[in-house]
Formats: C-alpha cells, sequence, structure tokens
C-alpha cells in the first residue's frame, strides 16, 4: 500500500525496492519467503531489486552495517529518500529516521496513521492479494499461517491482533493488485513452526 500510494501521487519516482534476504535459506528475512518469488514480484511491479544479504541470526550491529553499507551505494546514486510501510509504532519510526541520517537520507511513510482496519479494507477492495507466510503464535493462532488476506480471514482474528499485523502479528507476501503487470502464480505449501514462537507457510512457486 505504501507503494501503492507513491505511484499515485506521482510526486515521487520508486527507483528500488529494498530488503533483506537471509543468505543460508536465500529467503526474504523474518518472512521466510522465497528469493524466486521475491524477483519475480520486482520484475511484476517494474522496479530494480536490491537485496541487503545478512547471515543467519544476524545480531544488530552486522545488520546495521550491511544496510548502511547499501544506502549509502544508493545515495551515491542520488536517491535521498526511503519509504517504509510503518503504520504507527513511533519508535520503529524514531529507529529508521536516526539509522536514515547518518547516511544523509530522510524517510518516507505513505500510510502513516492511516486507520488500519480502513487501510486493509482498502487493499482487499482495490484487488491486492497477499497469502500469509509467517505468523507469531504468541499473538494470533498457527492455522492463519498460509491463509489469504481478505475479509474471512479479518473475521477471523481475534480482537487483539491490528488488522495489517503492525505489531508483527503475521507477515505476508502480496503476489497480485493494481500496481502489477500479472499476478505471481503462487500457493500456499507446507507449514512449519521454525521456532517456537514462528510458524511459517511455504509458499511456492506454481
Amino acid at each position: 500500500m505504501a507503494a501503492y500510494q507513491l505511484l499515485a501521487a506521482r510526486k515521487y519516482e520508486i527507483a528500488a525496492l529494498l530488503t533483506t534476504v537471509t543468505e543460508e535459506f536465500d529467503r526474504i528475512s523474518m518472512h521466510g519467503v522465497r528469493r524466486e518469488l521475491l524477483e519475480q514480484q520486482a520484475v511484476s511491479l517494474g522496479i530494480p531489486l536490491r537485496s541487503v544479504m545478512i547471515p543467519k541470526d544476524c545480531n544488530n550491529e552486522n545488520y546495521e552495517a550491511r544496510m548502511r553499507e547499501s544506502l549509502g551505494d544508493l545515495k551515491a546514486q542520488g536517491i535521498t529518500k526511503v519509504a517504509f510501510g510503518d503504520l504507527f509504532l513511533e519508535d520503529v519510526k524514531q529507529y529508521r529516521d536516526e539509522r536514515l541520517a547518518q547516511v544523509g537520507m530522510t524517510g518516507l511513510y505513505p500510510v502513516w496513521m492511516r486507520d488500519t482496519d480502513e487501510l486493509v479494507r482498502t487493499f482487499i477492495g482495490l484487488g491486492f492479494r497477499a497469502i500469509i507466510a509467517c505468523v507469531d503464535t504468541e499473538a494470533i493462532d498457527a492455522s492463519f499461517a498460509g491463509r489469504e488476506i481478505d475479509h474471512a480471514l479479518l473475521a477471523d482474528l481475534p480482537e487483539s491482533a491490528d488488522p495489517c499485523g503492525e505489531y508483527g502479528e503475521y507477515h505476508s507476501f502480496v503476489y497480485a493488485g493494481p500496481i502489477f503487470k500479472q499476478s505471481i502464480a503462487c500457493r500456499a505449501g507446507a507449514t512449519v513452526r521454525r521456532t517456537p514462537r514462528f510458524h511459517y507457510c511455504d509458499i511456492v512457486p506454481t
């Protein structure tokens, strides 16, 4: 939705998509989505992808060093702003802004303070399609892994959960929508609990 808002406003050009990929697994860090699907997503959006490779169990110092290096490279190309999809967590926003300032960049927050129930319903109404890839079982039940983000899912989420997963209740993979040239052929595969807390769905290409 952050990318959708930026593209609709036509004020900025999105020069690249930036994400971290865990080297040992070749998957998006935390989300567990295969790199192959990430690359297909970037192609369908028509935006170049920049992956920041980090090791398994990456500590914060190493993470920040690799991000700083990648952001520095982007700054050298004339890119001065980085956009995030954060919604209302002030401490996260402050952390991002402080780290960006270290490399002479500033943050953009296109969906900041949007009502999260309204936002996710707008997401669905616009025709975006997404599968839940990772669930924090301390917040919602493991059975949500692999489900589509739709009105049925919203009805089933406990009242304690943010409908957009802003507290980390879930992470998802968006595979279709109005800013995609074509939908990404994929489906929910096997689910597995990789740690005592996090339950994953292996989203597989079809």
